[in-house]
């Protein structure tokens, strides 16, 4: 498979991520054990922003990979900190997302990485932005959440 067709899968496993994520209420789950001060609203937006980038990512493969590795990596660092560690740390507590975080995230986020590496459009550089862009990505929409509570901040 190219890797423009496993940025392409990687959308699809991200629409199939945000459905689980919705069903089995992400929201509560990450106010009671991540702490984190999420509405539905945020949801929303946060997850519709992903599926742009993934979209742009997609079409952007095959002349800008590294922009597939960040994808890649946001996909993988979403399963690891956000999915299997939690169930870990609380000792089997169901995370919503789990699932496809498992069964798609790690196998098309690593297809991903081991497609740029064989293909050798993986270097150096590319990989450095591919993770550290991945971790802001992922970083991003959290800082966002934690700042909108601060004075300086605030719009009333």
């Amino acid at each position: 498979m190219t890797l423009t067709t496993l940025a392409w899968l990687a959308v699809a496993a991200y629409a199939l991520h945000i459905m689980e994520e919705f069903t089995f209420d992400w929201r509560n789950w990450a106010r009671a054990v991540i702490g984190l001060p999420v509405e539905w609203s945020d949801f929303y937006v946060t997850n519709a922003a992903v599926i742009v980038l993934g979209i742009v990512q997609a079409m952007l493969a095959a002349a800008l990979p590294w922009a597939s590795l960040m994808f890649a990596s946001l996909m993988l660092i979403n399963a690891v900190l956000f999915h299997v560690l939690p169930v870990v740390r609380f000792k089997g507590r169901f995370s919503p997302g789990l699932i496809t975080a498992i069964v798609l995230f790690l196998p098309v986020g690593v297809a991903m990485w081991k497609r740029s590496f064989d293909d050798g459009s993986l270097d150096a550089a590319s990989a450095v932005i591919a993770v550290v862009g991945g971790a802001l990505l992922m970083a991003y929409p959290i800082v966002m959440l934690n700042l909108r509570s601060k004075p300086y901040f605030r719009q009333n």
